[in-house]
């Protein structure tokens, strides 16, 4: 075997081990379907309680509307202006 060969041979062996060892982190890290499982059922719990929120906000939004309604209208009888 020539001089030229053994040299490629070696730096194919070190590319292909560094190829080996990143494989080897990237299964390490790989997610299962534990993990898809897991992170889907938080994602489910946030957007629960995002559309929880939502619409205590749009409950919120109409009794301060509501309210604002009752001011004007006690404002008005009492005889005040209210300014914004």
């Amino acid at each position: 075997m020539s001089n030229d060969y053994k040299e490629l041979i070696e730096y194919l062996g070190e590319w292909f081990s560094k190829i080996d060892s990143r494989l080897e982190r990237l299964e390490e890290n790989k997610a299962d379907k534990l993990d898809v499982r897991e992170l889907s059922a938080t994602v489910e719990s946030y957007v629960q309680r995002a559309d929880t929120y939502f619409q205590e906000m749009v409950v919120l939004a109409h009794k301060v509307d509501r309210h604002e309604k009752w001011f004007h209208q006690i404002a008005e009888k009492v005889g005040v202006k209210l300014e914004y």
